[in-house]
Formats: structure tokens, C-alpha cells, sequence
């Protein structure tokens, strides 16, 4: 019994048409609408039945349109970061990769995506911004302290026991973000097998997307707070404290980690690794993409190598390539393969070199020949677009003469037959890449209905300079004949594996009902693990916002301390001044009333702040300072000082010395300082 007779569903005794499918469906909906209709145009009346499903249905389309439209948008700002700046972001899942492009246009007050790709256009700059914002880089020492320990029980030791005391250990850390796993990855191996074996066997290759994140974690150098989940003790043997009190991993075994760039997507993978370690980094990717690293994830570790994943990720797609050996800590061991693990390569000449030297004319008779007899159809057309070579058989298929060679392609009929050569000329010399066209409807001579596949090919030097387009014309009628035959082999075949199916419907119902059950649960396991996976995307996203948020609040908390001293020290130095200070400013309100100022006139300083002081009602004949205030915020007076007589809070007379002196910022006056001091009858 196969998988595709438990899926198919229970038959009656007639086989039905694939036109009764959708035709039952059709009346089934029908009959459903009619009879609903009737039910609801009793109590409501017909005419209000059909608006409301009308609206509903208008509604509906409304919604649609927005959401092919926000989605279209969407496309074309990714298409926009591919071609401006090679940012190939469509195996991201779409959902977190729009949240974290909103939370950007957010920042810079873009309201959708058409107007982000403008403002990308005009503030060039923002691409930096934007690529950071999409490379999440949280992460710290020792994640999952419980995986890290099983990691050394379950992997680590079998691992040594497994090797030899000089065989070199190969670990991969794919994502180091700014390297703190890197270097987890070192302090687990060095404590297991000694600092001096550490030193001769082990190699760490960390990598990640992020120039920037990369350039830190070179740096191997951290703050206080983020080692703060490592043991003392193995804070003090692997760091050594800076002069800026941060902590750097030890220089010598520093040397053992090497960091790079390396995208997931597209690089080549490293070779021969025996631990790798990927933690929640393939959570962000669709489940296409997370197919196809997996593959190369396979392709880089040993045959005992180990795959070490994070909490929020498992493998549900390429179950092919890996066992789990600890599901709960995310341990997964490729599977043996017979598949050679090599590269191969094709080197010219690997044979030993003939004595004889080949003279180059008979060489290039030799050449010219197999091209004039070769049983495919070919022609060369230069980089104007003229055909300067046609083989024997392409001159009898196409009719062409000897006088045909030299002139220009499109005056020729081969041009646009059997297809629209033209076009495809205009490509390759754009894209410099080969092109194929299969299945092309081609009347040959002696053959009517024929097909044929087209191929496009550039011929290119060493230095990459373009040179000419081989176009190549193989018949493959016949293999289309055959191809035609298999099919009605394969439906012969399927009609009479529909009729034997018949009596196994009994069977095949209970094994559709199982199978829909595994199915469902598997559908709800992997909903479950997508919304597993966005909640610690939304995770990390929240610790990175918090983090950011933490550090802004201790810059804030530092100014704020600050502020609150210089406050201090000028009311202690207001306090201690035995005459009244009084500070305006430009537009001549009070800005500053010492201790003095209410003795003297009984006024508070939360009665004249922000008050013009003209206006102010004391003993002090304010009108006569008029003409010192203005010329000190006029710039024309460096100091005035003026006898005065006035009256105290008590109503006694009392003669006063006013010193006004203009305040300044930046060489501008930006308001007046008074200082008015008692003078008593000796002074006088």
C-alpha cells in the first residue's frame, strides 16, 4: 500500500469525471444559498438580504485589495534592496522581517513602503541603519546553561575519547553575533582537555553577516554586566581585567578563534566540523531557506559530527540528514551518507603531456572540423550581432548559404525562427550568462511538429571579455515522442491502479482517517513551533529594545546627576553671598532671587521668578536702573555701579550700593546680573 493510495479518497463504483468535482461543489453551495436565502428573507425581507451580502461580498474584495497591494509594496521595497545594494532578504520570514522594517519606518517617520523606498533613495545612509535593525545580535555567555553542560557530558568528551591526542577538532559557530558563543564554545573545550591542548588542537570558526558585530567580537573584549552568568572562576583563568575595567578573553587562546564574514544563504559552508553550532539564528529564516542551510549544514560536518541548535529551533524539514541525539537540548548527529564527501574537479590536461607538440594550424583544423561535423546544429554570432560560424548542419536545417556568413543576424529568417533569437542575444550580452529554451516548436525539414532546445551560450577569455554567443539547436523530437509515450504508459498505468484501488476502499477509509490524524498533528506541531520560534524572535527583539533603553536611562541618570550638582553648588554659592543677587534676563524677568533679595525687599523667590523686574512693587526705585540694565544688554557697558537710597521690608530707610554686569554665552549677552549690598552710614 503506498502513500498516495492512503491519501486518495474512498470511490464509488463509477470512477467520477474531473468536471463532476467542481460541478457538485458548485450545486452543493448553491442549494446551501438558497436555502439560506429563504429562511432569512422571511424575517427580514429579500431586498435587505441581498444588500447586506452584497456589501459583505464588497467588503471582502476591499480587504483583499489592501492586502495584495500592502504586499506588492512590500515585494518591490525588497526587490529595491536587491538590486541597489545586493540585500537578498526573501528567505527571511516575512512577518518578523515587516515587523522590524516597520519598526525603521517608525524611527524615521515613513508612513509606507513606497515612500521607505524614496527616502532609502534620497538618504543613502539609512541603508546602514536598516541593515542593522534586521540583524538581531542578542546573545550572551553560557545561553542555556543546562545545554552548555550537556553539551561537554554528550558531545565534548565522546568527541575526545573518539579522536587522537594529535587529531586537530574543528568547531563552527554560524552566527556568532559579536562572539560570545565563540568563546563559550572555547571555554568548554579548553576545560575539558587542558589549555595546552587547546592551544595545539582546537580551531573555532566564527562567522556572521555583520561586519560590525564581527569587528567586536575580534576585539574579544566586554563589560562587566555581560559576564555576569560566568563563574568567577572561569571569568578569572579566561579574562584579563583592562586598564577601562572591561574584561578581555586571553590573548593566547584568542589566537585559536578565527572570525569572518559568511552568509548562511549563499557561501559555501566550511569543511570538516565537528561541532557546529547555529543557536537561534535559523528561526529567522522561512522554512525554504532553513531547508537548504540545513543541507549545507550537513555537507560541513564529519560523519560524528554534531549539530547544536536553540532552544526555540528543531528540525521537522531535513529529518533525512539528521538524528536527534538529545531533542530537549537541541543535539542532532548527521546521518551517515554513501555519498562521496569530495570536491571533484575537471583539470585540463591531467594526462601526461604528449611529446609530440601539436602544430597550432593542424590544431585548429581539428577544432574547426568537429564543430563543421557535429550532429547539433550550431552558430556563433559575434558581439555586433554577426553570424560568423554555421556548422554543415545548421546550413542544411536553416537553409542558410556560404554568403549568409558575415551578414547581420537579424536579416537573416534564423533570426526569429524557430523562435526569437534577438531577445535572448540582448540578454546574454546584458547578463553575460547562458540560456536555455526547451521544448520550441520547430518545422524541419522532413520533420513537421518537431521540438528542439535552444541554447545560449557566451564565449568569454580569461580577462572575462566578451567575445561572441554559440547557439546550439538539438532535436528533440524524438525524445519528446517518447516523453508523449510515457505519459500515456503512466495514465494507462493510473486508470488500471484506479481500478485495483476500488477494492481496497474498506482499507484505504481507515488508513485516510489515521493519516488525516498524523496529519493534523504534525500541522498543529509545526504551527505550534512557528509561534514558539515568533515569540523568541519577539524575545530577543524586547531584551534588545530593553538593553538599548537601560543604557539611554544611565546616560539620562548621569546628566541628571550632574545637573543636580551644578544646581546645588550655585544656590550654596547664591546662599553664601552677603549682598541680593538678582539675575534677569534678555526680555528683563526675574531668573534667579537669593536668601539676600527677601531679606532685604520681603518678596520670596517663588513670588518674583519669571516676573519683569519693573514691575516688581519694593522698596528698591527699580526705574531708576533702567538705563545700566539697557546699556548692559545692549553691549554697551562692561559694569555699571549706582548709589541708591530705598526702603527695606521694615519700611526703614536704606542706602544701597547696585553693581550691574551683563551675563554672557558664547559672546552674546544673554541677560543682566545685579548685585545690591547695604552700605552703612560709615561706608557713607
Amino acid at each position: 500500500m503506498t502513500d498516495e493510495s492512503m491519501r486518495t479518497p474512498p470511490r464509488s463504483d463509477r470512477t467520477p469525471e474531473v468536471s463532476d468535482i467542481p460541478l457538485n461543489g458548485e450545486v452543493a453551495l448553491e442549494r446551501d444559498a438558497a436555502a439560506s436565502a429563504e429562511v432569512l428573507a422571511d424575517a427580514n425581507g429579500k431586498d435587505g438580504i441581498e444588500y447586506n451580502a452584497e456589501q459583505e461580498t464588497e467588503e471582502t474584495e476591499h480587504a483583499a485589495e489592501d492586502a495584495a497591494k500592502h504586499k506588492a509594496a512590500f515585494d518591490a521595497l525588497l526587490t529595491h534592496l536587491r538590486r541597489s545594494r545586493g540585500l537578498d532578504l526573501t528567505g527571511y520570514k516575512p512577518t518578523s522581517l515587516m515587523r522590524r522594517i516597520d519598526k525603521r519606518m517608525s524611527a524615521v517617520g515613513v508612513a509606507d513602503y513606497h515612500a521607505f523606498v524614496e527616502y532609502l533613495e534620497v538618504h543613502p545612509d539609512e541603508f546602514k541603519e536598516l541593515f542593522n535593525e534586521l540583524l538581531i545580535n542578542v546573545t550572551r555567555f553560557f545561553r542555556d546553561p543546562e545545554a552548555w553542560s550537556e553539551l561537554t557530558t554528550q558531545v565534548i568528551r565522546p568527541m575526545l575519547a573518539r579522536k587522537g591526542d594529535d587529531d586537530i577538532i574543528r568547531v563552527w559557530s554560524a552566527g556568532c553575533a559579536s562572539g560570545e558563543e565563540a568563546y563559550t564554545l572555547a571555554i568548554a573545550l579548553a576545560e575539558e582537555m587542558g589549555i595546552e591542548a587547546f592551544r595545539r588542537r582546537v580551531k573555532i570558526y566564527a562567522t556572521d553577516a555583520d561586519d560590525a558585530t564581527l569587528a567586536h567580537a575580534r576585539l574579544g573584549t566586554y563589560e562587566a554586566r555581560h559576564l555576569e552568568e560566568v563563574p568567577t572562576e572561569i571569568r578569572d583563568r579566561y579574562f584579563e581585567r583592562t586598564r577601562d575595567n572591561r574584561y578581555a578573553f586571553r590573548s593566547d587562546l584568542r589566537r585559536a578563534l578565527i572570525f569572518g564574514r559568511h552568509d548562511l544563504m549563499y557561501d559555501a559552508p566550511i569543511s570538516r566540523i565537528d561541532i557546529l553550532a547555529c543557536r537561534n539564528v535559523l528561526m529567522y529564516f522561512n522554512a525554504e531557506m532553513q531547508s537548504r542551510i540545513l543541507g549545507r549544514f550537513a555537507l560541513a560536518l564529519n560523519d560524528a559530527g554534531i549539530l547544536f541548535l536553540g532552544r526555540a529551533e528543531t528540525l521537522l524539514s531535513r529529518s533525512a540528514l539528521f538524528a536527534p541525539v538529545d531533542l530537549k537540548r537541541r543535539f542532532f548527529a548527521r546521518v551517515p551518507t554513501a555519498l562521496h564527501r569530495g570536491r571533484m574537479f575537471a583539470v585540463p590536461g591531467g594526462h601526461p603531456r604528449s611529446p609530440v607538440v601539436l602544430d597550432v594550424v593542424a590544431t585548429a583544423l581539428v577544432r574547426d572540423a568537429a564543430l563543421e561535423t557535429s550532429p547539433i546544429a550550431q552558430i556563433v554570432v559575434d558581439t555586433e550581432g554577426v553570424m560568423v560560424l554555421a556548422n554543415e548542419q545548421a546550413r542544411t536545417l536553416f537553409q542558410l548559404v556560404q554568403a549568409d556568413v558575415g551578414r547581420p543576424l537579424q536579416d537573416l529568417a534564423l533570426s526569429y525562427r524557430p523562435l526569437d533569437l534577438r531577445s535572448r542575444l540582448d540578454e546574454l550580452n546584458r547578463t553575460q550568462r547562458s540560456i536555455a529554451v526547451t521544448k520550441v516548436a520547430w518545422d524541419a525539414p522532413n520533420n513537421v511538429g518537431g521540438t528542439c532546445d535552444v541554447s545560449f551560450v557566451p564565449l568569454i577569455d580569461e580577462s572575462g571579455q566578451l567575445h561572441g554567443i554559440a547557439i546550439s539547436f538539438a532535436d528533440t523530437t524524438q525524445y519528446s515522442k517518447l516523453q508523449r509515450e510515457l505519459e500515456h504508459s503512466n495514465q494507462e498505468l493510473e486508470t488500471a491502479y484506479e481500478e485495483l484501488q476500488s477494492t481496497n476502499e474498506e482499507l484505504e477509509t481507515t488508513n485516510e482517517e489515521l493519516q488525516s490524524a498524523v496529519e493534523e498533528l504534525e500541522t498543529t506541531n509545526e504551527e505550534l513551533q512557528s509561534t514558539n520560534e515568533e515569540l523568541e524572535t519577539m524575545n530577543e527583539e524586547l531584551q534588545s529594545t530593553n538593553e538599548e533603553l537601560q543604557a539611554l536611562n544611565d546616560t539620562l541618570g548621569t546628566k541628571e546627576d550632574e545637573l543636580d550638582r551644578v544646581s546645588a553648588f550655585l544656590r550654596s554659592m547664591l546662599a553664601s553671598l552677603r549682598g541680593a543677587v538678582i539675575a534677569l534676563d534678555a526680555d528683563l524677568r526675574v531668573t534667579a532671587w537669593n536668601d539676600s533679595s527677601t531679606d532685604f525687599w520681603g518678596l520670596r523667590a517663588e513670588e518674583v521668578l519669571e516676573r519683569n523686574f519693573f514691575t516688581l512693587d519694593i522698596g528698591l526705585p527699580v526705574e531708576t536702573l533702567t538705563l545700566p540694565i539697557r546699556a548692559c544688554l545692549n553691549g554697551a557697558s562692561e559694569g555699571e555701579v549706582m548709589l541708591i537710597d530705598s526702603t527695606n521690608r521694615r519700611g526703614k530707610p536704606m542706602r544701597c550700593s547696585i553693581n550691574a554686569l551683563p551675563l554672557r554665552e558664547d559672546d552674546r549677552v544673554t541677560g543682566v546680573l545685579l548685585i545690591i549690598t547695604q552700605v552703612n552710614d560709615d561706608a557713607r
